[in-house]
């Protein structure tokens, strides 16, 4: 009988650690850094993820500092992955943390920015060069060939600041009308731009600027904030809601903009078909688009469109998440009750049938004494005689 509650038990026990979803694939996602468009990829990351029940995310933000992003990354590959993602915060100092990764049969997806390592296997990122390629013909254009240019550059030593440098200054090579006074050395974020450009105003009072250059739009505000509004602002990034850049452009705080992609949802669909064994591109660009005051306002109004798809997205999944909870929960109580009740079953068939046992022993030993009771033993009636008689 004890084996029987044993067994039952073993199976309730099976049916509830059965009944949750179990995750197939773990997928670490080392961002270098944490800023609006950081925000707005991981929230497509997990878009992403919503389409695929066997996939959970482990993310992992850097907050722009080399030795904290190789640490998150080794703590992610000690931690257990099935695949790595990352923004590597520098060309050189992230490699050695990726090949280690690497080297252990971990995919890497290497995204948005570069590294001085082969070992990886996917990149995907928008064409940095020909963004900065493509502001500086538009600089060109807007400044009529002739004019000053400032340029503030992204973070040393990053691949994202030196390609759209090195794209930016290429186009300006052959325009002779065109002169760069200055080339600052910023690091994405609006404080350090602001206090850059402040500092090389003090020492340059003299010199005039037509328009700056920035490496993102978040420098180009700070630059803005120091220069004043006199001087036309262009910066990359271009993110749609409020204070992205395609608002400042409509708004005339920036002059252009350069949509840089997140698409968070297509590197998720990469990582699952590299984890799958699904064919796939080792390097992908991703188309971006110029934004100017001629096409802001649609974009913005498409942008905000597909924002608040998201965010209805977001709460249908969560809403679902909630639903399929109660529903395993409810799930487990019913197979519960149905355990419950066999064991009832069990039990009431078990103690019947000690009961018949217990009915049929005492019938035997009835029999039994009366089989062995002689007749001189049987006590006698009024008369004399047994009391009954003993048939053997």
């Amino acid at each position: 009988m004890r084996q029987r509650f044993f067994y039952l038990f073993v199976l309730a026990t099976l049916l509830v650690s059965c009944s949750g979803g179990k995750v197939k694939y773990r997928i670490g996602i080392s961002q270098c850094s944490d800023d609006i468009w950081r925000d707005k990829q991981n929230a497509e990351l997990r878009m992403g993820a919503y389409f695929h029940d066997n996939v959970e995310l482990k993310f992992a933000a850097a907050y722009d500092s080399d030795e904290r992003q190789v640490q998150q990354i080794d703590s992610l590959v000690n931690n257990g992955i099935d695949l790595l993602i990352v923004a590597p915060n520098q060309v050189q100092t992230i490699s050695p943390a990726i090949d280690r990764a690497y080297d252990k049969g971990i995919p890497v997806i290497v995204f948005e920015r570069k590294t001085s390592s082969q070992k990886y296997t996917a990149f995907i990122s928008a064409d940095n060069y020909e963004m900065g390629r493509v502001m500086g013909e538009y600089i060109v254009s807007r400044l009529h060939g002739r004019g000053t240019v400032l340029e503030i550059k992204g973070l040393e030593g990053s691949s994202p600041a030196i390609e759209r440098h090195n794209g930016f200054m290429d186009a300006l090579k052959g325009i002779p009308g065109i002169k760069v006074v200055g080339s600052l050395q910023g690091d994405w974020t609006e404080p350090t731009a602001y206090e850059t450009t402040k500092q090389w105003l003090l020492n340059n009072k003299d010199v005039r600027v037509d328009l700056v250059f920035a490496a993102n739009d978040r420098t180009a505000m700070g630059a803005r904030k120091a220069l004043g509004g006199e001087v036309l602002y262009c910066g990359i990034d271009g993110l749609p809601g409020e204070n992205g850049g395609i608002q400042l452009v409509r708004d005339s705080l920036l002059d252009a903009s350069y949509i840089y992609p997140t698409h968070g949802d297509q590197i998720i669909e990469l990582a699952v078909n590299i984890l799958e064994g699904k064919p796939y591109e080792k390097e992908t660009l991703m188309m971006s688009a110029l934004v100017t005051s001629d096409n802001a306002k649609v974009l913005l109004m498409q942008g905000e469109e597909l924002m608040q798809q998201a965010d209805r997205l977001d709460q249908l999944h969560n809403k679902a998440d909630n639903y399929l909870h109660e529903l395993d929960t409810q799930r487990i109580v019913i197979w519960l009750a149905i355990g419950i009740i066999a064991l009832l079953i069990v039990v009431i068939v078990l103690f019947y049938l000690y009961h018949l046992r217990k009915i049929n022993m005492q019938r035997e030993r009835v029999v039994n004494t009366l089989w062995n009771l002689k007749p001189e033993n049987v006590p006698a009636n009024v008369h004399g005689k047994p009391s009954y008689t003993v048939w053997r």
